[in-house]
């Protein structure tokens, strides 16, 4: 069995870990939070943008050109198309597209929960994720094994698992 010692190190090593992650746990939850209203127009600002493309192009080939998410028509005319994001002019083949996006701190922040291996906040998320695994590990050697602490957090614990296992299984 492992003694005080180990476990009043481990005390020591998580509570300086927690307040290092601190400050990284407040940027997380912020992103996250943002993750939750990006179906919406929340804290988005609009900006037009206009692409220069080759005139007379039909409403599917126009789509194609400009690569939208949900593309729509909503109506066409001999000289028009208008659609959910804009509207292009036929005869010049100008096309402006009306777009939402995050200020660029917000946007910022929503790459950060988006990363993946192709990005360099790929190592931040890793990093952030053991650390994480390792304040559920510590969290368990803080306290000895035959303390009434330590058997509630493990039933705690058990239950907050449990928990989280059924809002994925029931929200998916």
């Amino acid at each position: 069995m492992a003694s005080a010692k180990f476990h009043n190190s481990f005390r020591q090593y998580h509570r300086w870990l927690g307040f290092f992650l601190a400050g990284i746990m407040a940027v997380y939850s912020v992103s996250g939070i943002l993750l939750i209203f990006r179906s919406t127009d929340f804290l988005k600002y609009e900006y037009v943008t206009e692409q220069q493309l080759s005139p007379n192009l039909d409403s599917v080939t126009l789509g194609q050109n400009l690569r939208l998410r949900n593309f729509k028509i909503e109506s066409e005319t001999e000289q028009n198309i208008v659609f959910n994001e804009g509207n292009y002019d036929k005869v010049s083949g100008m096309a402006k597209v009306i777009k939402k996006d995050y200020p660029a701190a917000l946007a910022k922040l929503v790459k950060l929960h988006k990363a993946n291996t192709n990005s360099p906040l790929f190592f931040l998320n890793i990093t952030f994720g053991l650390a994480l695994l390792f304040f559920v590990i510590s969290s368990f050697l803080m306290f000895m094994p035959r303390a009434i602490t330590y058997k509630n957090g493990l039933k705690i614990a058990g239950a907050g698992f449990i928990f989280a296992l059924l809002v994925v299984i029931l929200s998916s």
